[in-house]
């Protein structure tokens, strides 16, 4: 007697039915109804016809009674009735559910609710119709659609392949199959099983399908070769799961779907998918949560946009569970989701950490670790170093590691050698880290931290920071070297926020030292680049990281750097606090260096409230004690900017001596900035003295040095100089251009000094009379606007002020009058000044140096 259990669909049933028949002595159809008729449930006549339909091959279902009525009048007994009964029940739900791994030959619903994806959808469809010209004309076209976990692939193919239906291509055919690479419940699907299937749906006999896989995947490339067929591989594991899937047929079109990177697939052109826009987002909140409840709410609908970061499924999730309940508002939904994070991304049955958690557990533990350990990372992105540090591994091993994260779509390669986590991932990567914490629960932000300081060290170094002591700090490794200068500043550039966000990181672990360290080796940079708002944060945990250590010299130090961010952000009371509690500390612990370099800060604090005689007296008390080699660069800082004082004193004999003395200094250090900004004053003094030819030479040295430095700050302000040099000697056209040019750079660091650029442009309009009334520099005045043109506390400014000494008194003048050209007297340039001085220029008073 045949075994009902072989069988695998129902065609092998209604087979071995007919074998059980044959088993029976093969009674006639007529006399086997007659049989079958009293043994229905209940009793009743069976025509001979409906006997006869049972055995049919391509029966979609069968009558469960009628087939065990005709199983008993067989002669089977009871137990294998039984069987019989239980076999006919399995054949039928494979049928409904596709078959042993879920193989259809017709196309999943399309959901109404699909959005966007215009550019994906457009790539694929022009991919299937129109890529098959050249070589490609005689071979299949296979589209991988690639993307993380919720991102809406599947539906994207799904939508795809409808449309491409719909339009009359791949009429032939449709095949359907999920593969289940990532499924909760099941392993992925056997591909020698889904040939099998696939076999079976396009006609092939059961008995005639062949035992090996390699047999199948031939005749199933074999039957598919003329037909206009389109293959829809769903949630594929791997590229060796599908690669005999694919048939060989020019007119066929394959589309895969899959979690992990398809790259080793031949001939496959990949589609990588990312998060919605935030139009396509909001699109989809409306089609399933209703047009009117989301347009009601727009800023709570952009929050939920932004807790689900775009993601499609977790944007479907939240909107699903908002139209299932009425009396919900947007905004307390988005209030759910910012309280209850991962898990209240759900709908029903449904839930968005399953999905993440399947992802998870697929990858091998030393990639899990990886994982889990970028939840301590709170930067927008990372780099194979900073992975390193965080695991540490060998920087090699880390590329690797993100590597394979990238192709299991878990990370994201946002540019050349970096990476980031999509939010909700980097949720889950925060949840899992803490879950499954590390034997030295803070030894990654421990290690994260330190590679921070050392490499933030050794980019400070490159862009002329002085060595700092202490640093770098223990178990740093090997030492870090840049290159350049240009490579010191894109470093800092690329890693400022993350810098930011591993300090927040290492103050929450009680890492004092490390806090502060990082704080210390940014300053620099950030008067570079005149990044000083958000830097006031750095500084503030800086300062409370250093209390907290009980370090008095550490606490005076961040109080001295704190009173310099105050300063250039125009806060002078709280900058001169900062710099009496430092001086204060000082004094205590005896350290005249650390003394002097904060009466310079102090210094300067006093001469941007005006108090010019009380700022000279300052940096003279510093020059006393800023003696010695290590001395020198804050020294040079004392003699500049006492030189800005001495000549809005009127004493420009005396000022320029202190620039000439502190530029020596600063080239014997090899300071380039400390350079540009002394030779920036010197080429002021000039133009005081009305020696044009020697400030544009000045000026344009002072440029040639901000551009080898790409400093935004320096470069916008030789532009300003130039253009009041050029103003001087009446030539305005060409000072509007320099002007023009200055406000463009002080704009992109938005710099205060933006203001006096767009008040000389104003000023000098074509159709405006320009005063030229003879008159002595003077400081600005009514001209000024508050907060912005007196700035010279913000990078160093250009204040013009008192010249009353030079105009009086020209013989003690100690520029060289042999370069003054005949043609413009040195007292018409003093009349052309005069619109100059009106409109407020500003020397440049040095900026801190960080450490000393």
């Amino acid at each position: 007697m045949p075994d009902p259990d072989r069988a695998e669909d129902l065609a092998e049933f209604v087979s071995l039915l007919d074998g059980l028949r044959s088993w029976a002595g093969m009674p006639s159809y007529r006399t086997l109804a007659k049989r079958v008729g009293p043994l229905m449930r209940p009793a009743r006549a069976v025509s001979t016809s409906t006997v006869v339909d049972a055995f049919k091959s391509g029966r979609r279902r069968l009558d469960l009674d009628l087939v065990v009525a005709i199983v008993r009048a067989l002669g089977v007994d009871e137990p294998g009735t039984a069987r019989w009964r239980e076999a006919c029940i399995k054949v039928h739900g494979l049928a409904k559910s596709g078959g042993p791994v879920g193989v259809f030959s017709q196309l999943p619903t399309d959901l109404a609710t699909f959005t966007g994806r215009q550019e994906e959808l457009a790539r694929l469809i022009e991919a299937a119709t129109h890529g098959r010209d050249g070589d490609a004309a005689n071979a299949v076209v296979v589209s991988a659609i690639e993307g993380m976990a919720g991102v809406g692939k599947t539906q994207l193919a799904i939508h795809a392949a409808h449309e491409l239906v719909r339009a009359g291509h791949f009429a032939d055919m449709q095949l359907h199959v999920n593969l289940r690479g990532f499924d909760p419940e099941f392993p992925p699907a056997d591909p020698s099983a889904v040939l099998e299937a696939f076999l079976r749906q396009l006609g092939v006999p059961a008995q005639q399908i062949p035992g090996s896989r390699d047999e199948r995947a031939a005749m199933f490339r074999d039957r598919m070769r003329d037909r206009s067929a389109l293959v829809l591989l769903d949630n594929a594991a791997d590229e060796d799961q599908v690669r005999d899937l694919i048939p060989s047929g020019p007119a066929c079109l394959v589309l895969i779907t899959s979690r992990r990177s398809l790259a080793g697939l031949d001939g496959a052109s990949p589609h990588m998918i990312g998060a919605f826009s935030e139009a396509e987002s909001l699109s989809l909140l409306m089609r399933i949560a209703g047009r009117e409840r989301v347009t009601a709410e727009p800023e709570a609908a952009a929050r939920i946009v932004e807790y689900c970061d775009r993601l499609p499924l977790a944007l479907a999730l939240a909107a699903a569970r908002l139209r299932s309940r009425p009396a919900w508002s947007l905004q307390e939904l988005a209030d759910r989701l910012r309280a209850g994070q991962l898990d209240a991304i759900r709908a029903g049955g449904r839930a968005i950490r399953p999905v993440f958690d399947l992802s998870y557990r697929e990858l091998t533990e030393p990639l899990r670790q990886v994982f889990r350990l970028l939840g301590h990372h709170t930067g927008p992105d990372f780099t194979p170093a900073m992975v390193a540090a965080l695991v540490g591994i060998p920087t090699r091993q880390a590329e690797d590691a993100l590597d394979s994260l990238q192709d299991e779509n878990l990370i994201r390669h946002s540019a050349p050698g970096r990476y980031e986590l999509h939010d909700l991932l980097r949720l889950l990567a925060a949840e899992l880290a803490e879950a499954e914490p590390e034997p030295d629960p803070d030894g990654p932000r421990t290690r994260l931290a330190t590679w921070a300081v050392a490499t933030g060290h050794a980019a400070a170094l490159a862009i002329g920071t002085p060595p700092f002591a202490g640093l770098p700090p223990e178990g740093s490794g090997k030492p870090v070297r840049f290159a350049s200068y240009d490579e010191g500043l894109t470093w800092f550039d690329n890693e400022r926020q993350n810098l930011t966000a591993i300090q927040r990181s290492a103050a929450q672990a009680g890492l004092h030292r490390l806090v502060w360290q990082l704080a210390i080796v940014q300053v620099e940079f950030r008067i570079v680049r005149y990044q000083f708002d958000d830097f006031l944060a750095v500084q503030q945990l800086a300062l409370a990281a250093a209390r907290a250590s009980c370090d008095q010299a550490a606490e005076a130090l961040m109080l001295s750097e704190l009173g310099s961010v105050y300063w250039r952000m125009d806060r002078l009371d709280e900058a001169e606090d900062s710099c009496l509690r430092a001086l204060q500390i000082y004094r205590t612990v005896v350290d005249p260096t650390r003394e002097g370099t904060t009466l310079v800060e102090y210094g300067a604090v006093q001469a941007q409230r005006g108090n010019n005689e009380r700022g000279v007296a300052l940096f003279t008390q510093a020059l006393d004690l800023l003696q010695g080699e290590d001395a020198r660069r804050p020294r040079a800082r004392a003699l500049q900017n006492r030189g800005v004082l001495q000549q809005r004193l009127g004493h420009l004999t005396h000022a320029v001596a202190d620039t000439r003395q502190a530029l020596a200094i600063y080239r014997s250090l090899d300071d380039r900035r400390g350079q540009a900004v002394a030779i920036g004053n010197l080429a002021w003094f000039h133009l005081v003295d009305a020696d044009l030819d020697s400030a544009f030479d000045l000026y344009r040295e002072q440029q040639h040095i901000a551009l080898l430095l790409t400093d935004t700050f320096l470069h916008a302000d030789a532009l300003f100089g130039i253009g009041e040099t050029h103003a001087t000697a009446g030539r305005f056209e060409e000072a509007r251009h320099a002007w023009q040019e200055a406000l463009r750079l002080f704009e992109h660091i938005n710099h205060p000094r933006a203001a006096q650029a767009q008040q000389r442009l104003d000023a000098t309009e074509p159709q405006w009379t320009i005063p030229w009334t003879p008159t002595d520099w003077a400081a600005p005045g009514a001209m000024e606007t508050p907060g912005t043109a007196t700035a010279p506390q913000r990078e160093a400014g250009k204040e013009h002020e008192g010249g009353a000494d030079k105009a009086n008194n020209p013989g003690t003048c100690p520029l060289s009058p042999a370069d003054r050209p005949a043609s413009d007297p040195k007292t018409e340039c003093r009349r052309r000044s005069a619109t100059t001085a009106a409109l407020g220029a500003i020397p440049r008073l040095f900026p801190r140096v960080p450490g000393q």
